[in-house]
């Protein structure tokens, strides 16, 4: 009740705009959300990706530890990047996590799947510095949103970030490899043996972190890993 009180009087005192237009009333309008262009394809893990006749990868990307990708829409679609932008590092509003976690639904609508309900949502983790630095985990706050709207079951603090490594969007594709080996841990390989996993993030780039996450994973048992994100830098 007190919650509720204060986050009214919060409206009332300093209302919620639209990041991109300025719009009263929420953080993203409908408007421009709706002008956000859906991805309704798939596409392998290729840095210059392919569409995809069927689920998984491609000849040249075969050897990945990934299954395959779900990315909803570019990164470099200016409203996409703005949502992102300022959920991980300008206002870093939680609530903002809402619209990223449509986004990824969206997409699954267009392209006629559903994240089946006996699957395990597994955010990529922070190190717990930078979660206690930024007060929240983006991608953990997406996977919470996709649990609640799917029923799909999902995993906190199992997949570990156990090094302190540096942030990957200064680094090159090389140096991104390097600097994320060996940053990840499992701690009870039961809870994901035999699983089908969906490992989110908010961006794809090179995927050197999911990949390093899809390993581990793997390695604990699981049967599949697929890559969720509400947008890719490659497409």
């Amino acid at each position: 009740m007190l919650k509720a009180v204060k986050n009214f009087l919060l409206d009332v005192i300093f209302p919620k705009k639209c990041l991109n237009c300025g719009r009263e009333g929420a953080y993203f309008c409908e408007d421009c959300l709706s002008l956000i262009e859906i991805n309704p394809f798939e596409y392998c893990l290729c840095e210059k990706p392919q569409k995809l006749m069927s689920t998984g990868k491609c000849w040249f990307c075969r050897d990945r530890k990934l299954n395959g990708l779900y990315s909803a829409a570019s990164f470099k679609e200016r409203r996409v990047k703005l949502l992102v932008h300022h959920l991980k590092y300008l206002n870093q509003i939680k609530e903002l996590a809402d619209y990223l976690s449509f986004l990824i639904l969206a997409h699954f609508n267009f392209i006629t799947k559903e994240i089946p309900s006996d699957s395990l949502l597994v955010p990529v983790p922070l190190f717990i510095k930078r979660k206690k630095a930024r007060g929240f985990n983006q991608a953990e706050e997406i996977a919470k949103i996709i649990s609640a709207k799917t029923g799909a079951k999902i995993s906190l603090d199992n997949l570990k970030r156990i090094r302190n490594t540096q942030p990957q969007v200064k680094l090159n594709k090389m140096e991104r490899i390097e600097n994320i080996k060996n940053a990840f841990a499992v701690s009870n390989a039961e809870e994901f043996k035999k699983k089908i996993i969906f490992l989110v993030d908010d961006v794809y780039t090179t995927g050197a972190t999911m990949e390093e996450c899809a390993k581990e994973l793997k390695r604990a048992g699981a049967s599949e890993v697929w890559g969720l994100t509400a947008a890719r830098e490659t497409n």
